[in-house]
């Protein structure tokens, strides 16, 4: 530490005050003494002994109004500065350099004092970048609800071709099931109409088998001889060619009429 200049006062003076918050500090033929004074009045020798108070209690440095350019040309203004951690820092370091044994225990920066001009464009920008990020998040609810009702139709498109489906496999399956009906019946029909056929066929086959059996001559002639006897005239000459006899059927015929005499000329 370089002990600052005294005036010539103080050099001369041999009783001297050391202020409250402060210690003595004293050289003697420029070198520092180990001796160090609590706050009030001490002696020395003058012109030979230099004296120097030094704050040994926390010290506030309060600066205001100071100008600064930013890196666009504009000057704004701090009203105070306060230490920060990394002011501290390197404030300490450049202390430690040029003056050991002083310590920083905080420096704090306060907000600047920014132009009109230059506030109003903030706000303004402000302002813009909450409608643009107001506008974004409309685009993103709105897209979302685009999507959401995207995943609706289709899911409702889904269900709807699901149903259809079923309803399809359903119809098919009655169509299937009204066919099989109608070709069951149609068996059973054409069945019936066989087996009434083949009955029929049978009933005929059978009939012809018996006339065939009971058409005998003998039968015929018993028919015939019938048939002319149910008459009660019966004409003979020669105006009735189409009528041919057996002459041996008609005499047996004649001689049963004439015993029984229901023959008429």
């Amino acid at each position: 530490f370089v002990p600052s200049s005294s005036n010539l006062k103080q050099s001369l003076s041999i009783l001297h005050q050391v202020p409250e918050g402060h210690v003595g500090v004293y050289w003697r033929g420029g070198a520092l003494l180990k001796t160090i004074t609590d706050p009030g009045f001490h002696l020395k020798l003058p012109l030979i002994t230099h004296f120097e108070p030094i704050q040994v209690t926390l010290q506030t440095d309060l600066v205001r109004d100071i100008p600064c350019g930013t890196k666009g040309g504009v000057m704004i203004n701090f009203e105070k500065i306060e230490i920060d951690e990394k002011m501290k820092d390197a404030l300490q370091a450049d202390c430690t350099r040029y003056a050991p044994g002083i310590e920083i225990i905080s420096v704090r920066v306060t907000k600047p004092t920014i132009p009109d001009s230059i506030r109003r464009n903030f706000v303004q920008m402000e302002e813009e970048r909450t409608k643009v990020l107001i506008a974004m998040e409309k685009q993103r609810v709105a897209e979302k609800e685009a999507e959401t009702q995207k995943k609706i139709a289709i899911s409702e498109a889904e269900k709807h071709a699901h149903v259809s489906k079923i309803q399809m496999e359903q119809k098919l399956m009655e169509k299937d099931s009204a066919r099989m009906q109608e070709e069951i019946s149609n068996a059973m029909y054409l069945a019936r109409e066989k087996s009434l056929a083949d009955a029929d066929y049978y009933r005929t086959m059978r009939e012809a088998e018996a006339n065939k059996l009971k058409l005998t001559p003998q039968f015929l002639e018993l028919k015939f001889i019938e048939a002319i006897a149910n008459n009660s005239k019966i004409y003979f000459g020669n105006k009735v060619p189409n009528m041919v006899l057996d002459q041996r059927l008609l005499g047996n015929f004649l001689q049963d009429v004439v015993r029984n005499g229901n023959l008429e000329a």
